[in-house]
């Protein structure tokens, strides 16, 4: 199922504006950078009435980077916390398997038998594999992803001595793995890509196609990678994704509704 984000502008306007605004969320994120570096504290909370929500960055970033979104998600009553998986993780794998610990930990404290991930880049990949290789399923309602190169990205091949990002080309194992049949992974996947995201080569690696899986592809016009985790109508549109089921639709250039 493929949807659109249109921004309202001209293709060309639309260029200019995504990569303006790529510097400007670069910027920001970059201060903000070493208030993520570290684990966040767990706090005793009451039980929460909604699934809490999961948040996963991507390579060699931070908790930080979801400071918006965290914000308007927690502003909406939602439990919401940030997972760092370790900047030493050398496979994808592991990563998922340590974030499966984390999500049966974080249900105890909550209360709930499930959760929502919402995952940027790689970290939707990891939220992929966990509920898709690992038995996820059970514990995950629903998995958003920003720019998450689904079928693998060839962008920057001189950093390919990373076992990370050998990791997520589109011949690799791991993609191998995510391609495979998934019959029993029945969770909904909604999958935010856009054209002028740079570090998806081609664009479209960050649809989700797969059989198997309940999917909503959302095309947003005019944003970058990194905006995809601060742009207002994208974080109004994975609220309303995280409220309940629904086809997401965005329009103008800050509103949302699921209909």
């Amino acid at each position: 199922m493929g949807l659109s984000i249109p921004m309202s502008m001209p293709l060309s306007g639309a260029a200019l504006r995504a990569g303006a605004l790529e510097v400007v969320v670069l910027g920001g994120h970059l201060l903000l950078y070493p208030t993520g570096v570290c684990q966040e504290k767990v706090t005793t909370r009451p039980p929460a009435t909604r699934p809490p929500v999961l948040l996963l960055h991507g390579f060699t970033d931070n908790r930080s980077i979801f400071v918006l979104l965290r914000r308007a998600l927690g502003a909406g009553g939602r439990h919401v916390e940030a997972y760092n998986y370790s900047p030493f993780t050398l496979d994808l794998r592991v990563a998922a398997r340590h974030l499966a610990r984390h999500v049966e930990e974080l249900c105890e404290r909550t209360g709930q038998d499930r959760v929502d991930l919402v995952g940027h880049s790689l970290g939707g990949l990891v939220g992929r594999y966990y509920v898709q290789r690992l038995g996820g399923g059970t514990r995950v309602r629903t998995l958003v992803t920003l720019g998450t190169p689904h079928s693998g990205t060839r962008v920057a091949p001189f950093m390919d001595a990373h076992p990370l990002v050998r990791q997520i080309r589109p011949d690799s194992e791991v993609m191998a793995e995510l391609a495979a049949p998934a019959p029993d992974c029945a969770i909904r996947c909604v999958a935010f890509w856009s054209e002028f995201d740079a570090l998806m080569t081609p664009a479209g690696s960050a649809r989700i196609e797969h059989p198997d899986l309940c999917v909503e592809n959302v095309q947003v016009t005019g944003i970058g990678h990194l905006a995809l985790v601060a742009h207002p109508a994208v974080i109004a549109a994975v609220r309303r994704t995280l409220d309940g089921p629904g086809l997401v639709a965005v329009t103008g250039t800050d509103a949302a509704s699921v209909a």
